[in-house]
């Protein structure tokens, strides 16, 4: 299967629950008016595309009904289309220029972030990247042997020291053998402690501090992952997140367990970060670049 239609059978439950809904209303309605638009915006919402996104997308809708005298409503349905594809903006893909580059992946526990670097690993080693995995996270000792079990998995070296040693000393460590061995691609678990966010901050900065150092002019991204199925949360903890560290891009995972896929508009709208990667399976290969016009095609079809 390929992933387009892992991508279509991913968004399932937000088609089926709520964009699935926009083929009967527009075939239910035999003209274009402001009833059918206020259904409409009723759809978008449940999907948790947002209020403020879905009242833009709606403002735009009724720009384009009244310049191009738009009447019937299957049109309004190409439209909504085209209008959701330009709010999500194309994502970006990683910038790995340098040898080695390094990724910083970021999240709270339990959204997938130890599962999404090794996804990520397992694409850039499909790529033809050498990679090796930093267990920066050395708040937990299951964030250490979880990334381990992962690293075999994939094929790739872990550098890991004990629970409560320095996640810096880790980087330092993981950075000086990816440039002994020609590594072109480090990625870096840190711990995502929102409820104690200088604490965060203050090891991102270390961390940023330990890189700039020793890979001066690297490429560097800085991914957080995030949990679909928590919808508006998601964002809320992305703006958390945007304060504490210079974020580059997002990872989406768990879209296949959730009818809230329109939190991609809402994301994206709202941060301004965009989102690099979405997960839409357990399997290792259920993870890929995002792209706008492949996930909205998906959301219709």
């Amino acid at each position: 299967m390929g992933f387009f239609e892992k991508l279509k059978a991913g968004l399932a439950k937000t088609k089926n629950a709520v964009f699935g809904r926009l083929d009967g209303l527009f075939k239910s309605f035999s003209k274009v008016d402001e009833e059918l638009l206020e259904e409409l915006e009723e759809i978008l919402i449940t999907a948790d595309v947002g209020v403020n996104v879905t009242e833009s997308i709606l403002d735009s809708l009724r720009e384009k009904i009244r310049k191009e005298k738009i009447t019937d409503p299957m049109e309004v349905k190409a439209a909504l289309q085209v209008l959701l594809r330009e709010k999500v903006g194309e994502g970006e893909w990683l910038d790995l220029s340098t040898s080695p580059s390094v990724i910083l992946v970021i999240g709270v526990n339990g959204v997938g972030k130890t599962t999404s670097i090794a996804k990520i690993a397992n694409l850039l080693k499909k790529d033809g990247k050498s990679v090796l995995l930093a267990a920066a996270d050395t708040f937990r000792a299951a964030a250490i042997d979880q990334l381990g079990v992962w690293a075999d998995r994939v094929g790739v070296e872990l550098i890991r020291h004990g629970e409560g040693s320095d996640p810096a000393a880790v980087v330092f460590d993981a950075l000086s053998a990816a440039k002994k061995r020609g590594t072109d691609v480090v990625i870096v678990d840190t711990a995502g402690r929102l409820h104690n966010k200088k604490n965060l901050m203050d090891e991102l900065a270390k961390i940023n501090r330990v890189i700039e150092r020793e890979t001066p002019g690297a490429s560097r991204e800085t991914l957080l992952v995030l949990d679909a199925t928590t919808g508006q949360n998601a964002v809320l903890q992305a703006k958390e997140f945007k304060n504490a560290a210079p974020l580059t891009g997002l990872v989406l995972t768990k879209l296949d367990g959730t009818a809230k896929g329109g939190i991609v508009f809402s994301i994206k709208e709202e941060l301004g970060i965009p989102v690099k990667f979405i997960c839409v399976g357990e399997q290792i290969d259920d993870l890929q670049y995002f792209v706008a016009d492949e996930f909205v095609t998906a959301l219709f079809e």
